[in-house]
């Protein structure tokens, strides 16, 4: 029987295949129904886009087990060995409507730091650029001109962590004296005075989302003190102090329902609420330094009202509806995802809101995982690490997908293209590398930094790449 089922198959595809459409969180879509074997991405677009009953035809990639389906049914059966007589799993992801060019060449190199350039942040709207250095100031650059706008001086030590505010009116650093300071992106002048309360230096800076607060004027900051402190920027001083770690305090995330997480040396996350400041609930399971958080939501919560159309809001309270609703599409009505990275080796894949115990652990690395991020439509996870890989993952179930080898040394941290299609990362062997997450494969080498390659930024708008590092100079990159 076997043997005629196969010549059946390579006879021109005349059996069927039960297959069952799902969204990424394994929800079906109508019931398990029997597609031919010539069906194809093109024809399961035209199902799904008519059993959603969408008024615009929208885009989806089509995934069996974590593969992505590009061939037809039967083609792809046959090759992967997959067996017909159970019912076929394909979950349907939808994608961005736009699509961002591939950088592919250096557009400018901008010197004017006088040590490593540490942190490099685009705008909300990806118009403009910061970076931080050890030289102790913040730059804003013009993008256009590609020249140095403003030198943002008043920091004591290195500038270790930049934010923009989702509303784009502020420029939040930190340093290694363990003070901050908000900046008028504007002006490059200070707005209000330094703030001054951690004894220890800065790891990592969050801004309350603009959907939750418009405008915008609370932000997070964690420090190796051990603590994290809330502060009102209006009000230029520390409106909640949050301690209950044991020690440093290494990465900070305001989500997108209004907790903040932190992530510490002492192997734990705490969430806490920021009515009070309360501690609402504590993720353990790593067995060293936490060093990285990401949150699903991530990259709505960055670019707040702003989107690829490049539309404006007149006020404060159109641009919080706006981003509201972009978060609540973003979201849908799954809860917000939280990945954390370690020393350990490991990352784990929380739902905070639902469970105190992880929904995955990840495990892959060599060395410590150095910096985690999800896509900007939460299907996927990128990990850096000190082994010299970058490693994705399923973002929803946080199942292995791909290695990505190619860098010669460390790799210090990631950045995803606006239309999650592409992937950039930045390493001490002084290359940047852009993997097409599609082919799975490298697909761009873009070597021209003299140094270690510390920071790396793909603008919200997905059409500059910046970089910065040892060699003090900051590099633009155009498609």
């Amino acid at each position: 029987m076997e043997v005629e089922g196969d010549t059946e198959m390579e006879n021109g595809n005349s059996v069927s295949v039960m297959c069952q459409l799902a969204d990424p969180e394994g929800n079906p879509l109508g019931t398990a129904m029997f597609l031919p074997q010539n069906a194809g991405p093109k024809e399961l677009q035209q199902i799904v886009n008519t059993l959603l009953s969408n008024e615009e035809r929208l885009p989806y990639a089509f995934y069996i087990s974590d593969n992505e389906l590009v061939v037809e049914l039967g083609n792809y059966l046959q090759k992967n060995k997959v067996s017909v007589e159970k019912v076929v799993q394909i979950v349907y992801q939808p994608q961005a409507i736009f699509r961002i060019r591939p950088v592919n060449r250096c557009s400018a190199t901008i010197a004017g730091h006088t040590e490593s350039v540490l942190s490099v942040a685009f705008s909300p709207d990806g118009q403009q650029l910061a970076s931080g250095s050890g030289d102790t100031t913040v730059r804003l650059w013009d993008i256009a001109t590609q020249t140095p706008m403003f030198t943002c001086t008043g920091h004591k030590n290195w500038v270790l962590c930049i934010a923009w505010s989702p509303d784009g009116k502020y420029l939040a650093s930190g340093s290694k004296a363990g003070e901050l300071q908000c900046w008028n992106p504007q002006t490059g002048k200070p707005s209000g005075s330094p703030l001054t309360g951690h004894k220890k230096w800065i790891t990592g800076i969050s801004w309350e989302p603009v959907h939750l607060q418009a405008p915008c004027r609370r932000f997070v900051s964690a420090s190796k003190d051990g603590d994290a402190r809330i502060w009102d920027v209006t009000l230029s001083k520390c409106v909640m102090c949050l301690s209950g770690h044991t020690l440093a305090v290494t990465c900070v995330k305001w989500g997108g329902d209004g907790f903040i997480y932190t992530g510490s040396q002492d192997c734990t996350i705490k969430v806490w609420e920021t009515k009070q400041g309360k501690l609402i609930r504590e993720l353990k399971g790593h067995g060293h330094w936490v060093n990285s958080l990401a949150l699903s939501t991530e990259y709505v919560l960055r670019t707040g009202a702003f989107d690829h159309t490049g539309k404006q809001c007149s006020t404060p309270e159109e641009m919080k509806e706006v981003a509201l609703a972009r978060y609540n599409k973003m979201r849908g009505d799954a809860p917000e995802r939280l990945v954390s990275g370690s020393d350990d080796f490991t990352m784990f894949l929380w739902e905070p809101s639902v469970s105190k115990h992880p929904k995955a652990r990840m495990t892959g690395h060599q060395q410590a995982v150095n910096h985690v991020y999800f896509s900007p439509d939460g299907q996927w996870v990128a990990s850096a690490s000190f082994d010299k890989s970058v490693k994705l993952w399923n973002g929803v179930t946080g199942k292995f997908v791909a290695a990505f080898r190619g860098h010669v040394g460390p790799v210090y941290q990631i950045s995803w293209s606006a239309d999650s299609r592409l992937l950039l990362s930045g390493s001490k062997d002084s290359t940047l590398k852009i993997w097409d997450i599609r082919t799975l494969k490298l697909k761009q080498d873009l070597p021209g930094h003299a140094d270690e390659v510390f920071a790396v930024d793909w603008s919200p708008d997905g059409e500059k790449v910046a970089s910065g590092g040892r060699d003090r100079v900051m590099k633009l990159w155009m498609g």
